[in-house]
């Protein structure tokens, strides 16, 4: 831990964020000073940012938790191009309305971690369609590209890793570093922005808008970037056999959202606590330090925490609710999963690709195979087997930890 002085660098380095950061003693001394504008960028490539994304969410919470100002830059602009940083292949092309519904979807997430209005310290949005899409090819070229040279771009992890495997670099997302340079200036000058935050990938990107800067304006600006957040087996935060965990409720139910966090492994309680969550330091100390099965107790104040901050107390209510009947009286949750089946009866198969569990019949077939599918809590060990709907939600299970139901639909009048 090093000694700073402000409140900001403070809870930044007490809760573990702190990876690379541009000048400690500068920007230390501005955030005791004075409120300090940050932001971080986020491109619109789907509905909904990920769980890989959060610790970049709590990272403009804890600048507002300490009195600065957290900027979330939409990339309505940037998203055209696609960030080449850690992709092995360029992204699929988007239609600007598919950006435009991405932004106004993404942008309900932000409302559970940040205030937003009109104060000094309070939060803001904006999209960097708002300066780009009007920029002339020319013009830009002729503004910002002398102040970027070929042979330094070419040492850049993002790039070095697509030509190091061979996979091809579009002139296109080549560009992506100089725009989002340009984004760093263009909020410095209109917002007094000083501060951009990102993930240790997005450095030599900072870097290169705070140089611009310098070199163009002659303001000084400062970059924080966080560690890559694995967990304790080095598996990339957010990524899981059955997909992204998605922060909106739309793309991934609360309840699944409560059983991700619930089930962390054990060496990683400690760190998730401090990352995200609000819990005090000296709490997390105490539920870190728990033993055997206790530690069991520390994962669901994890979960309850994260569930609420991004869905709300009734939602993880529900979700934690349904989590002790299902695990811990042996019932079927109201809050599971669930499919509709209209007919009188479906295949084992269907219902465990159809309720989520498997991608495919195949990988339902292994399921089975292995063992994991189970049917009101008794195995089924014929691939081929039928289940009779009634008038009563029957419990599906695949594995220890995934379950549902299947349910007659409704009759309506």
């Amino acid at each position: 831990m090093t000694n700073y002085q402000s409140d900001l660098l403070r809870l930044l380095d007490d809760r573990g964020y702190i990876h690379q950061l541009t000048d400690a003693d500068g920007l230390d001394k501005l955030a005791s000073e004075t409120i300090v504008p940050g932001y971080i960028g986020f491109d619109a490539t789907a509905p909904s940012l990920h769980v890989g994304s959060l610790v970049q969410i709590m990272m403009l919470r804890r600048l507002q938790q300490s009195g600065h100002k957290p900027i979330v830059l939409m990339g309505g602009g940037t998203t055209k191009i696609g960030d080449p940083s850690g992709k092995d292949e360029s992204r699929k092309m988007l239609s600007p309305d598919d950006i435009s519904n991405n932004i106004a979807s993404i942008k309900r997430v932000f409302d559970n971690f940040l205030t937003f209005g009109d104060g000094p310290t309070d939060a803001m949005m904006i999209n960097n369609a708002d300066w780009l899409d009007s920029l002339g090819y020319l013009d830009i070229l002729q503004d910002i590209g002398p102040h970027f040279t070929i042979n330094r771009m070419l040492t850049f992890d993002a790039v070095k890793l697509r030509l190091d495997r061979e996979q091809p670099l579009t002139f296109l997302e080549f560009n992506y570093m100089i725009l989002q340079a340009y984004d760093f200036r263009e909020m410095s000058r209109n917002l007094g922005c000083r501060l951009q935050l990102g993930g240790s990938d997005q450095w030599g990107n900072i870097v290169n808008g705070m140089e611009l800067t310098r070199r163009v304006d002659g303001t000084q600006l400062f970059g924080l970037t966080t560690p890559l957040i694995t967990t304790a087996d080095g598996a990339k935060m957010g990524k899981t056999a059955g997909g992204a965990i998605w922060l909106n409720g739309d793309q991934l139910a609360p309840y699944d959202y409560w059983q991700f966090w619930r089930n962390t492994q054990d060496a990683d309680v400690g760190r998730f606590l401090r990352l995200f969550t609000d819990i005090n330091i000296d709490e997390i100390a105490r539920l870190e330090n728990l033993q055997g099965a206790e530690i069991n107790q520390a994962k669901k104040i994890l979960a309850d925490a994260a569930t609420e901050m991004a869905h709300g107390k009734d939602a993880a209510k529900a979700a934690a609710d349904t989590a002790q009947k299902t695990f811990e009286q042996g019932q079927a949750g109201g809050n599971l999963p669930l499919c509709e089946v209209s007919s009188g009866e479906i295949s084992i198969l269907e219902a465990l690709v159809n309720i989520g569990f498997c991608a495919s019949k195949g990988e339902a077939k292994r399921m089975v195979a292995g063992g994991g599918a189970r049917i009101n809590d008794e195995q089924v060990k014929d691939a081929g087997a039928m289940i009779a709907i009634t008038d009563q939600d029957i419990k599906i299970s695949a594995g220890k930890k995934k379950h549902g139901l299947l349910r007659r639909p409704a009759k309506t009048i």
